[in-house]
Formats: C-alpha cells, sequence, structure tokens
C-alpha cells in the first residue's frame, strides 16, 4: 500500500476505515442493549439482576448515540468538507 500523498487522502483513508466499522459496532451496540432488556425483564425479581440488565441497556443506548453521532459526523465530512465519496453502508466487491 503506497503512503498517502496529501492530508485528504490521510483523511479519506481514515474516513473509510470508520465507514467499514460502523455497522459492526452498532450492531454490537444493539446487541448489549438487547442483552440488558432481557436480563430486566426476565430477572425482574432480582434486585442486583434488574439493576444489571438496567446498567447494560444504558451502556447500549450511549453506545447508540454516540454510533449515531459518528455518523452524521462522517457525513458532515463526505457532504459539506467534500471528500471524494458520500456516506453509504459498505458494499462487497463485485
Amino acid at each position: 500500500m503506497n503512503p498517502p500523498g496529501n492530508f485528504s487522502e490521510l483523511i479519506n483513508i481514515f474516513l473509510n476505515l470508520i465507514n467499514l466499522t460502523l455497522p459492526v459496532i452498532v450492531g454490537l451496540a444493539l446487541l448489549v442493549f438487547f442483552k440488558g432488556l432481557v436480563a430486566f425483564i426476565a430477572k425482574s425479581g432480582d434486585e442486583k439482576s434488574h439493576a444489571e440488565g438496567r446498567n447494560l441497556m444504558v451502556w447500549g443506548l450511549v453506545g447508540l448515540f454516540v454510533m449515531i453521532s459518528v455518523i452524521g459526523i462522517i457525513k458532515f465530512f463526505y457532504a459539506d468538507i467534500g471528500f471524494s465519496r458520500p456516506f453509504g453502508l459498505p458494499t462487497l466487491p463485485i
């Protein structure tokens, strides 16, 4: 792999890397939220498990909020600052 020629290419490489990992991280945050939801509902009689499920739900929501914010920031970089490609879900090469 050739080193980037200028700062814009370096930022493009960084944004593309983030764009590829975002769906996986959003999926993990969603799984954490649903795991907390199941623990919150299934073990509602046990106070410790109930609180643990609530904490997992809160951290899952925080993770989702952060990832949605990152998507917005990347969309801003692509649209308003003028980097090379529009934001979209990653696709496999044909």
